[in-house]
């Protein structure tokens, strides 16, 4: 598929070196097609690593994409430019009168304190009410997918006990559900969170199906109101060594961390990680993007 992006985007030219078939503002005018407009509001901290990720996810079908990228105006970034998220995010009020097709709000590294301390939590919420009108179909990833259980259905996250780290086995259930459609009846993911919002919790809230379930991890996949709504309580996108840099990272600031489950061979630092998720997650997005965006979304936007 064709990814549309700005020219100058650093991720272009690393997805274009993977045989990724990327298109510029200037060779997208002379195509006479309506791309599906797809929004991806940016929450992780080090931005241009999740922007090459998900731009990698959203490749694998026919269809053409023009993503935007969005931030929150609310909090400053510590870990990315201010020239990079000037040049190439957008703010709710940029683009607050347009519609999408589609929109993608990622996780954030905020799940230690209550939703209401986020110091972007209020316009977090504006946006998730925007969306509701200006959206066919949104998908929350980790943190937004638990912020998103509490804003529109009151479900609370809890506090685990250890945190949540490395790729785990996750069975799948309503197969005849398009979004999981293609997937094996058991298949890997990556997680990384210290909180989860409570499996029961999510099974006792009737506007929410289940779509898949991990003994260890939880909920990770869920839908809600025949796709508008798309929860993902883990981190599919994730590079081969997405788990190994946040490893070394709380090593470097002395946190007792454990070595990512299921995520070295043999528990070997030292070892090359296997890439375990990444056909499923392909699979994911696809189904996503054909099923519930381009399927569903007007053509006259």
């Amino acid at each position: 598929m064709p990814i549309k992006t700005q020219s100058e985007l650093p991720a272009k030219e690393i997805l274009e070196n993977e045989n990724i078939f990327v298109m510029d503002e200037s060779r997208a005018l002379h195509q006479d097609i309506r791309p599906l407009q797809v929004l991806i509001l940016n929450n992780m901290p080090i931005k241009q690593d999740t922007e090459l990720q998900l731009l990698r996810a959203l490749s694998n079908t026919p269809l053409q994409v023009d993503v935007t990228f969005m931030n929150v105006k609310s909090h400053v970034s510590q870990n990315t430019s201010a020239s990079h998220l000037n040049k190439f995010y957008v703010s709710l009020d940029e683009i607050r009168d347009r519609k999408f097709d589609g929109m993608i709000i990622t996780g954030a590294p905020v799940e230690d304190i209550t939703f209401e301390e986020v110091d972007y939590w209020e316009e977090t919420c504006e946006i998730l009410d925007w969306a509701e009108t200006h959206v066919t179909s949104t998908i929350y990833i980790c943190w937004a997918a638990q912020a998103a259980f509490y804003h529109y259905y009151g479900i609370n996250k809890r506090q685990l006990p250890r945190k949540l780290f490395g790729i785990y086995e996750h069975e799948v259930a309503n197969r005849k559900i398009p979004l999981v459609r293609g997937f094996d009846d058991v298949f890997l993911a990556p997680h990384s969170r210290h909180t989860e919002t409570p499996a029961e919790a999510i099974h006792a809230c009737e506007e929410i199906t289940v779509l898949a379930e991990s003994k260890e991890a939880g909920v990770f996949l869920a839908i809600a109101e025949e796709g508008k709504k798309i929860f993902i309580n883990g981190h599919p996108e994730y590079d081969r060594y997405t788990l190994r840099n946040e490893y070394q990272r709380d090593l470097n600031k002395g946190l007792d961390i454990q070595v990512p489950y299921n995520y070295f061979p043999e528990d070997d630092p030292e070892k090359r990680p296997l890439l375990q998720w990444r056909s499923h997650s392909n699979n994911l997005y696809s189904n996503w993007l054909n099923y519930y965006v381009y399927q569903m979304t007007p053509y006259e936007l």
